[in-house]
């Protein structure tokens, strides 16, 4: 991939190892444009439709502040009842109608493959904001940006993913982007909620070492950075299945003072129970810097796709 222009962002696996240093560097540059100003006049007159069929604050929010802060505008849907969804109409067919009013779609929606749908159906570029338990590609993107930024480097790193890797799209995309950088992943969660095979067999594939524990602290142990997702409830068919692992990692105080090593703490968030509340003041604990880096990463995929050079 040369060039983002006109291109749709759907899956962790889409992007090169060049792709994601270009990716980087401009949103490293827009870091520092918005320490002397607040916003930039690269969009003007541009749209974005952001389409959120599922609830969000962050992604939702960080993408609305991206293409303001490049000086475009965002006409937006809330929810699938506040969408003619609610009256059956076809994710094909509301790209293709709000493709009419605008120049890049953001998505989200609860149905695997919906953002594929929604870029076949229309010639704009469409981003994907998250399609169930499918792919979260541009939030991979703002992880490896932080990750870059707090550890220092990308390659060679050990990683634990911790948590709901079943039905978790934040290290569905991740992992595709963390197998060009040799990244040796520990995936911690109960047996449950393993990561897929498919995704498994695939980085095995390409080499990557991947140890499958339920032990946190000992992958923890021999990890520079912790990747902490929420087991999501609203992921289960069964309740008393959500019940039998809630809580099954929980990263605190005490947790942190046995581990007995400084360690980089990254989470897409929402938490429920996984990370207390007194980690926030841990210097490694990442996860609210992780979120402001979202807009700068976010910038650089809407200038990139509008052919912003």
């Amino acid at each position: 991939m040369t060039s983002l222009k006109g291109k749709d962002i759907l899956h962790g696996n889409q992007f090169s190892k060049e792709d994601i240093d270009t990716i980087l560097q401009v949103a490293a540059g827009f870091e520092k444009d918005l320490q002397n100003q607040d916003s930039l006049s690269l969009l003007p007159g541009k749209i974005m439709a952001a389409l959120f069929f599922e609830p969000s604050t962050r992604t939702r929010l960080s993408f609305e502040t991206a293409m303001l802060r490049l000086g475009g505008g965002v006409i937006s849907v809330a929810s699938a009842e506040s969408s003619s969804a609610a009256k059956g109409e076809t994710v094909v067919d509301t790209a293709k109608t709000v493709a009419q009013y605008a120049d890049v779609i953001v998505m989200r929606h609860p149905r695997i493959g919906s953002a594929k749908e929604a870029a076949d159906a229309v010639s704009i570029p469409v981003l994907n904001g998250g399609d169930g338990a499918g792919q979260h590609p541009t939030q991979a993107l703002q992880d490896i940006y932080t990750i870059q930024k707090e550890v220092g480097s990308l390659n060679d790193l050990s990683i634990s993913l911790v948590g709901d890797l079943k039905n978790g799209r934040t290290v569905h995309a991740l992992v595709e982007l963390l197998s060009l950088f040799k990244a040796r992943l520990f995936m911690v969660s109960p047996a449950l909620l393993r990561m897929p095979e498919e995704i498994s067999s695939r980085l095995k594939a390409k080499g990557l070492a991947i140890i499958e524990t339920e032990d946190m602290a000992e992958a923890a142990s021999q990890s520079d950075l912790v990747y902490m997702t929420r087991i999501q409830k609203e992921r289960f068919a069964n309740v008393s299945d959500y019940e039998a692992v809630k809580g099954s990692y929980i990263i605190n105080a005490k947790f942190l003072e046995e581990l007995k090593k400084k360690i980089t703490i990254l989470h897409p968030l929402p938490r429920v129970d996984e990370i207390h509340p007194e980690v926030d003041n841990y210097p490694g604990a990442a996860y609210f810097r992780q979120v402001r880096n979202g807009v700068y990463v976010r910038m650089a995929l809407l200038a990139m796709v509008m052919g912003v050079k």
